[in-house]
């Protein structure tokens, strides 16, 4: 079985972008969700790989979701990904525990160099 990932956006055009690009390098969605409480929910279900999450989201931040994650799973493998360049919220999340970031619009070979080196750690 290849590794599991979950994505987490509120934007559905977003997620689908995300699993093309990550199902053509192999890898497996076993989940997505659309707000960062979804995404705590789901995260203690499926217990994946790896957690592809935005930082901005109505009802719990990002950050706050990976605070929530990581809580519950200190090894928890997280990337955030965002479309503000800004240092300070990027910091942020990896403060929180996340171990990279993507910007967007992605880059399909940034996401999966970044995917793979998170993934493998």
């Amino acid at each position: 079985m290849g590794k599991t990932i979950m994505l987490v956006d509120d934007a559905k055009v977003v997620l689908l972008k995300l699993s093309r690009i990550l199902e053509e390098a192999g890898y497996e969605i076993v989940a997505e969700a659309t707000s960062g409480t979804e995404a705590v929910e789901k995260y203690k279900q499926c217990y994946p790989d790896l957690v592809i999450m935005d930082i901005i989201m109505p009802d719990m931040k990002g950050i706050d979701a990976v605070k929530n994650i990581i809580k519950f799973d200190p090894d928890a493998r997280i990337i955030m990904c965002t479309n503000l360049a800004k240092k300070t919220i990027v910091i942020e999340a990896i403060l929180a525990g996340a171990r990279n970031y993507i910007l967007k619009p992605f880059n399909p070979q940034k996401v999966i160099d970044v995917v793979s080196v998170v993934i493998n750690s």
